[in-house]
């Protein structure tokens, strides 16, 4: 794949004469080079995003035991052992609360699965795409979100961006074109030559423990124009098709999670019918104002043809579940709520009960680059703060629920 990135031209300023995709490239260079700039001030000294410790309030509601437990456990010099900071106020790293998730469902063992409720010998792989082709659903952010929540609760996450604009990677702490080498996406792990790796090559630990990524970036268009030619390409033949690579390539890596969450592109390509075939659910972000919805008709129509030809070719759509996700979602707005009514009148139990706020609180975090879960409560507001948490804690709950029903909880 060529450099992505050109050297940056000694005469910068633009002319009538200047090549468009010169002039393209140079606002390219010159945004990219800010973004880093702006990372490295973000996120000194290394330019990597951390993650806040949690305070022992935050823990005992995540982990399911009352604060006052975990001080008596502290002062007993039992489970990891949290930093005591002025006035005695304890707070712990997200690895010290996966250790204390640990020795609770070793000190409790008839409360393990409260404790570390990820799979058990005999669970399926939980595979959730999170789809829609119009932009600005929410995708990435739901996908973030439950890929967070699902870890804070004590599940080895796998998050996977299929997006070649690569936001998921980006909030992860990833700048696409500058962090990530050629052949280190999912692409790396699908293509069709002698370049192909191991999917255990393109998976990332992240700085949010539990969390691992498969980054993305523009490298990801290689598969939407190679696979029209594997497709007719002799040689090809017999081998794995296109819409199977994605399930396989998890499939190396299975064994090391509980759930992967999959950001899919805003597009109906071959990356997404590949998510589609490997996906154990899916989850349909809508924002709902009516072109939202009218743009939905057109993703459903066009997703139950697509799912049609992969069945067709021998793929199994057998999904566990599928949710509506009703996101950015005003409780206030009146016409807001009538599309809500409409949806659930249309779909019933198939869009989820809570939806996801919109929230000055949840915009402000991203501008950052980070989620509500890594922001102190009171950078952007206690009470816009907790009503955004509240409101994508329910969401993520109700999504965790579906998971722990699949494996028998």
């Amino acid at each position: 794949m060529k450099d992505r990135v050109m050297t940056q031209a000694a005469a910068t300023p633009s002319s009538a004469h200047e090549n468009a995709s010169h002039r393209v490239m140079r606002h390219a260079n010159a945004l990219s080079g800010q973004l880093r700039a702006l990372g490295a001030t973000l996120f000194p000294p290394s330019a990597a995003k951390s993650l806040r410790s949690f305070t022992s309030g935050e823990v005992a509601r995540v982990v399911g035991v009352s604060d006052g437990y975990l001080r008596q456990l502290s002062l007993d010099g039992l489970g990891p052992s949290p930093t005591i900071g002025a006035g005695g106020r304890r707070s712990y790293t997200l690895a010290q609360i996966n250790a204390l998730r640990d020795y609770l469902a070793e000190a409790r063992p008839r409360e393990a699965l409260q404790f570390k409720p990820g799979r058990r010998p005999g669970d399926k792989l939980q595979i959730v795409t999170v789809a829609n082709f119009k932009g600005g659903s929410a995708k990435t952010t739901t996908a973030l979100y439950l890929s967070q929540y699902l870890a804070l609760h004590g599940h080895r996450v796998l998050a996977i961006d299929l997006d070649p604009q690569a936001s998921l990677s980006a909030m992860f702490g990833y700048q696409p074109e500058f962090d990530i080498p050629e052949n280190a996406t999912l692409y790396g792990a699908i293509r069709y030559d002698d370049e192909r790796v191991p999917m255990a090559d393109v998976v990332r630990p992240t700085y949010f423990d539990g969390v691992s990524l498969v980054p993305g970036n523009l490298e990801l268009m290689e598969f939407e124009h190679h696979t029209p030619r594997a497709m007719i390409d002799r040689n090809m033949r017999g081998h794995e098709l296109f819409f199977r690579r994605v399930a396989g390539a998890i499939e190396q890596v299975a064994d090391a999670f509980d759930v992967v969450v999959i950001d899919c592109p805003p597009q109906l390509g071959y990356l997404t019918m590949g998510a589609l075939n490997a996906a154990t659910a899916m989850l349909v972000t809508i924002h709902p104002q009516m072109v939202d919805v009218a743009s939905m008709s057109q993703f459903l129509l066009m997703t139950s043809d697509l799912m049609s030809v992969i069945e067709a070719a021998g793929g199994r759509l057998d999904y566990d579940f599928l949710r509506f996700v009703v996101t950015r979602h005003d409780p206030n707005d009146v016409p807001e709520a009538q599309i809500v009514a409409l949806l659930r009148n249309l779909f019933g139990g198939d869009v989820l009960k809570a939806t996801a706020w919109k929230s000055t609180a949840i915009a402000n975090a991203g501008l950052t680059k980070q989620s509500l879960y890594e922001l102190d409560r009171g950078s952007v507001g206690r009470a816009a703060y907790d009503r955004a948490l509240e409101s994508v804690d329910a969401v993520n709950a109700e999504i965790s629920g579906l998971i722990q029903e699949v494996w028998g909880r």
